[in-house]
């Protein structure tokens, strides 16, 4: 085993920009919204790009390596997570995802809990995360007028804010950043408001799984000082766990072998060294660390995030 790199899904949006192209050479043309770096969904499933396992699809390693490619508490029915980077180039639609009982009842799919870290951002650019001093029924009310965003909760942002968007959350990402998503592995979305764009809206669905009552805040975690690293636990909680790895020289890891990791080069570079490989890792990375990888160690200046699942 060796930490797997798998070919970058693109998917071009009508709110996408150009911006990933700072650090990928292998952008296509056209406004690329969403970039799936992790991704074993039937609407998108990766293919290694690196080493012995190239070419070959997600799906076909978990068959192959089953618990000890994706951990002993993980099921290999369904991969748990999905890792994204997504650029906006202009607002998206404002959002909100089900939880699991009702997706599974109207979309057969998972519920959707996710969390955004900001890699970059241009000056003054915002999100939306939840609403403010509206019930369901005023927020109701303003989406047939056309009202919505007065109930909005927009919060200006800056490379390296990390947020928690549960299922449930009225959510939005606005122009001009590039955002990593770590996500339950789901691709079910209701649209409340799309600033005019001819697109569906799902307002009943959307209203019927809103909850009016969350709040959003800016995740820090208490930073851990280490010998050539610091770490600090952004969240965890039922889906997934996510810590912050800033690396100043090396940091000696080992694989779970009751689930896998996937590590997201949010700044910086560096190379993850183990026994017969040699990988290098850039900003706008992912790699799978298999449960039965072992001891790896990661060299470099570079910030990290480190994502798995909760059993």
């Amino acid at each position: 085993m060796y930490p797997i790199r798998f070919e970058n899904l693109y998917y071009e949006k009508i709110w996408g920009g150009r911006d990933l192209i700072d650090f990928r050479d292998n952008l296509p043309e056209g406004n690329i919204g969403e970039s799936w770096d992790i991704a074993c969904h039937p609407n998108g499933t990766g293919v290694v790009a690196n080493g012995e396992f190239k070419g070959t699809s997600f799906d076909d390693l978990i068959e192959e390596y089953e618990h000890s490619f994706v951990g002993s508490k993980v099921s290999v029915e369904k991969f748990p997570l999905l890792i994204k980077l997504i650029n906006s180039r202009e607002k998206l639609s404002v959002q909100v995802h089900p939880g699991d009982e009702y997706a599974a009842k109207y979309e057969g799919d998972s519920g959707k809990t996710e969390a955004w870290y900001v890699v970059d951002a241009k000056a003054g650019a915002n999100l939306i995360v939840g609403t403010k001093d509206c019930t369901k029924e005023e927020f109701e009310a303003a989406i047939k007028s056309g009202e919505v965003e007065k109930y909005l909760n927009k919060i200006e942002v800056k490379k390296g804010d990390c947020f928690l968007i549960n299922s449930g959350l009225i959510h939005a990402i606005c122009e001009g950043v590039i955002i990593a998503e770590i996500q339950q592995n789901s691709d079910v979305t209701y649209r409340v408001h799309d600033y005019g764009r001819p697109r569906e809206i799902h307002v009943e669905k959307a209203l019927a799984v809103t909850n009016f009552d969350l709040q959003c805040e800016n995740l820090k975690g208490e930073e851990v000082a280490f010998d050539g690293y610091t770490k600090s636990l952004l969240c965890k909680n039922e889906y997934f766990g996510i810590e912050k790895l800033i690396i100043t020289k090396a940091l000696k890891g080992n694989s779970n072998p009751e689930n896998f990791d996937i590590l997201t080069c949010v700044d910086g570079e560096g190379i993850i060294e183990g026994n017969n490989y040699s990988e290098k890792i850039k900003m706008g990375d992912s790699y799978l660390i298999p449960a039965a990888l072992g001891n790896y160690e990661i060299k470099g200046k570079l910030t990290i995030l480190k994502s798995y699942p909760v059993d």
